[in-house]
């Protein structure tokens, strides 16, 4: 194999690769429900239809019970949102997509865990695919 060949073959496996996004950071603490966010925390169903703004976010339509894994502190006048993946029948397509929502849009209707631990979030928390 010639020496641009390959050269050429790695910049193309390099800007397959380079599609992924980091995004801002929606807030730098978080509450869960273990130190990995691997436990649901509770479960809450949607009020209201939501339209993911970008690749932080999922979508939400009304009714749909929504699993939360954290809940993100917010800094001083920024909104309040949860980080959790969609559950319902009729919507399999989105089941097991964990992504953003706004709080406000759900009615957390049961709670699993009580002792919950404060973490801090990082840049792989606003990664976007």
């Amino acid at each position: 194999m010639s020496f641009p060949l390959v050269i050429l073959l790695c910049v193309g496996l390099l800007q397959e690769t380079a599609g992924a996004v980091h995004m801002d950071k929606l807030a730098d603490n978080k509450i869960c429900g273990d130190a990995e966010c691997s436990y649901v925390v509770s479960m809450a169903t949607v009020l209201d239809d939501f339209i993911a703004p970008d690749c932080r976010f999922i979508n939400l339509r009304l009714g749909q019970k929504v699993y939360v894994y954290s809940k993100l502190i917010p800094a001083e006048g920024a909104g309040v949102f949860w980080s959790g993946s969609v559950y319902s029948e009729r919507y399999v397509d989105q089941m097991g997509i964990i992504g953003y929502f706004p709080a406000t849009m759900v009615n957390e209707t049961q709670k699993f865990i009580e002792n919950t631990v404060k973490i801090a979030t990082t840049n792989m928390d606003f990664y976007c695919d």
